[in-house]
């Protein structure tokens, strides 16, 4: 549902029409051209938020949410976040520093909001810790197991300094075993078991393992804990899930590990380590 849409955005940017300056042109603009998407029975854009980008004169970056009614008897609505950028000339769906190779779409993406840092995610740290740190992260992700479990050992014996929330993103496609998963480790948190995130690094699982019980097994022997079917399929378990994913949704996080340093990307994922 999304590629449709992207590949939608992919479609305009290859044409690199003119127009559009102000917010209210952008929406005009790209409610126009999604429109004519034949799959799609509705189309509305919104321009959440702007900003001029400060190496390229004249350059405005755009925030803009659409949400899109798909054409048939199920009316499917999809919504996805996009980033656009225009000069009042030509849109875009992205542009590159040629100097650094960076896209300039992750230099703009959302800020964290405070409203997400919620105690249920705070797992190491005081919340009046001098630094927040917020960090998505799917446990089976190969860069996450290289990452998360050193940086949380390292956040743990300074909770004076870092307060440290943890958000589960599972990415189903290239780790399905992961959207049980942390399901499971979240029923565990809820129970009160302790290190649940740094323990469940540490267990052997296939990451497109099908099985349930398998997964159920691995993770209570690497936890020490004893998570059931009843407990992961609670409906507080499903609604956290649903936070975390509408919270990566509104910040546009798509990969793992992603970090936040007081509410900043920090894309080197190391700044945490000079923050004092």
């Amino acid at each position: 549902m999304l590629l449709m849409l992207k590949l939608l955005a992919t479609s305009l940017l290859l044409g690199s029409f003119l127009y559009a300056n102000t917010s209210d042109e952008i929406e005009d603009f790209l409610s126009s051209k999604f429109s004519k998407n034949p799959q799609l029975k509705s189309v509305d854009v919104n321009v959440e938020s702007s900003k001029p980008l400060e190496h390229l004169k004249g350059w405005n970056a755009y925030i803009v949410n659409v949400k899109a009614t798909l054409k048939g008897k199920s009316k499917q609505v999809i919504e996805q976040k996009m980033i656009w950028f225009s000069n009042g000339s030509v849109i875009t769906k992205d542009l590159t520093d040629m100097q650094s190779g960076d896209s300039f779409t992750d230099l703009v993406k959302p800020d964290f909001k405070s409203k997400y840092y919620t105690k249920e995610h705070l797992i190491y740290g005081n919340a009046n810790a001098k630094h927040k740190i917020a960090i998505f992260s799917d446990p089976l992700c190969p860069f996450c197991k290289a990452f998360v479990p050193g940086a949380l050992k390292e956040m743990k014996k300074e909770p004076k300094n870092y307060a440290v929330y943890y958000y589960h993103l599972p990415l189903q496609r290239i780790h399905p075993a992961s959207v049980p998963l942390v399901r499971i480790a979240q029923a565990a948190q809820n129970k009160g078991v302790k290190d649940v995130i740094l323990k469940m690094y540490g267990m052997k699982l296939n990451p497109r393992e099908k099985n349930i019980n398998v997964i159920l097994a691995a993770f209570n022997k690497a936890v020490g804990a004893e998570i059931t079917l009843k407990d992961m399929q609670d409906k507080k378990v499903a609604q956290q899930i649903a936070f975390d994913n509408k919270v990566a949704n509104d910040l546009m996080v798509a990969g793992t590990p992603t970090i936040y340093l007081d509410g900043k990307m920090d894309r080197t994922k190391n700044k945490y380590k000079k923050a004092h």
